[in-house]
């Protein structure tokens, strides 16, 4: 009878969505990526400052997005295995360190070295923060990962407040403003981790019970690898994209549009700051109506406006960038969730393999893209791009949601 009790209560708090550890996990989210949003905002500084060429701007760029999505699905396998709640404070550690270096750093090899630093903790911080949003989602998995990546999605849109406000005025050594930021989010870590330990006893349970499960289904374990790379192909769809929106549209918008760089500015925030309503809305959205439904709507529904996009006049781009980015960022924690529920014993893998594969394909982005700008052109680079979101066709092909929820029934 006891048992029953405490069945009964463990199911009922599982059950619960805890608003509170959501909130704070968001908000780590955002300052941590205000953190990596610091050295991009910086390359202007850095390049009178230290008199970096651009290629050692672009290998500073690479080496962020490298080392911050390639560490991050071996971190989530490692921590599948082995749950290790303080790594959070102790990743967001690291980082502090790296803006503490890239403060003072006198040469570019320094800044390479905190700007490892800095990877490496976000590295960390990804694939545990969204283990901490999946625990605490209870029923509401859509809209606790929706908390937890809008605030991600707010810290990179700093970046040029950033600039303004603090790294023009104050140079390189600005940045050390940041180590207080960085400070701030390890103490919510802290909170967040001892939460976190509390909860350890019903994620091994959890764990080994979603394994059993999964190996006594082994007929559907093709189904499940062919799901994963249907989800690759729409994280590099949407990476790519994204990426070129993002670090070239700017440049567009000046030569189409006879702009200034402040004005082109307009474009880009625009595009950024709906996307980051389209990636809070996106998770309640799929709460209701299915994440598989989310995902297909999120890519098929820009494509149109994607390709009308490099002919539209200066005002009409602007409306067209601010729906293409809600549209597009929708299912940016959706795809997080799917992927969760796809494999359920290894939460923190596919979170960091999904979340990583997007850092990745970015960073990978920015180099391709850049290159075939300098090989074919700039308009007719964003005239190719704009069909990206068509192969978001492909997403016909994953399995339902009910599909999912039958395999481990």
């Amino acid at each position: 009878m006891n048992k029953t009790i405490a069945g009964a209560e463990t199911k009922r708090s599982e059950n619960q969505t805890v608003y509170s550890i959501l909130v704070i996990i968001g908000l780590c989210h955002l300052l941590n990526d205000s953190l990596q949003a610091v050295i991009p905002a910086m390359f202007p500084i850095l390049e009178i400052s230290l008199g970096l060429t651009f290629t050692q701007l672009g290998l500073i760029a690479f080496t962020l997005n490298m080392v911050a999505s390639v560490m991050q699905p071996v971190v989530g396998m490692y921590t599948d295995k082995r749950p290790m709640p303080y790594a959070l404070p102790i990743g967001l550690t690291s980082s502090m360190f790296g803006m503490l270096g890239l403060a003072l750093a006198p040469n570019f090899w320094t800044i390479l070295i905190s700007v490892i630093f800095i990877g490496i903790g976000s590295a960390t911080f990804h694939p545990e923060g969204s283990r901490v949003a999946f625990l605490a989602a209870g029923t509401r998995r859509g809209l606790a990962q929706s908390i937890y990546q809008v605030g991600g999605n707010s810290g990179q849109a700093l970046a040029p407040l950033i600039t303004a406000l603090i790294l023009v005025p104050l140079g390189q050594f600005g940045a050390i403003w940041f180590t207080l930021i960085a400070f701030l989010a390890v103490l919510f870590l802290i909170y967040i981790a001892k939460w976190y330990a509390q909860q350890t006893a019903i994620v091994s349970k959890n764990k080994k019970q979603q394994q059993r499960d999964y190996k006594n289904k082994n007929t559907v374990s093709r189904a499940i690898k062919s799901a994963v790379i249907v989800l690759i192909f729409i994280v590099f769809a949407r990476s790519w994209y994204h990426s070129a929106i993002s670090n070239f549209y700017a440049f567009y918008a000046i030569d189409g549009y006879n702009l200034s760089i402040a004005q082109s500015q307009l474009y880009i925030f625009t595009f950024l700051l709906t996307g980051a309503a389209g990636t809070f809305l996106g998770g309640p959205l799929a709460d209701r109506f299915g994440k598989r439904t989310i995902i297909i709507i999120s890519l098929l529904a820009p494509a149109p406006l994607a390709i009308v996009l490099p002919f539209a006049g200066p005002v009409m781009a602007i409306v067209l960038l601010g729906l293409i980015g809600f549209l597009l960022l929708s299912s940016f924690s959706v795809a997080v969730v799917y992927a969760q529920e796809l494999i359920p014993g290894k939460i923190g893998t596919m979170s960091g393999l999904i979340i990583g594969l997007a850092f990745g394909m970015g960073a990978v982005g920015s180099v391709a893209l850049g290159s075939f700008i300098d090989w074919i052109g700039l308009t007719p680079t964003m005239i190719a791009i704009s069909f990206l979101p068509l192969l978001g066709v492909l997403s016909f092909l994953l399995p339902s949601d009910e599909t999912i929820q039958s395999w481990y029934a």
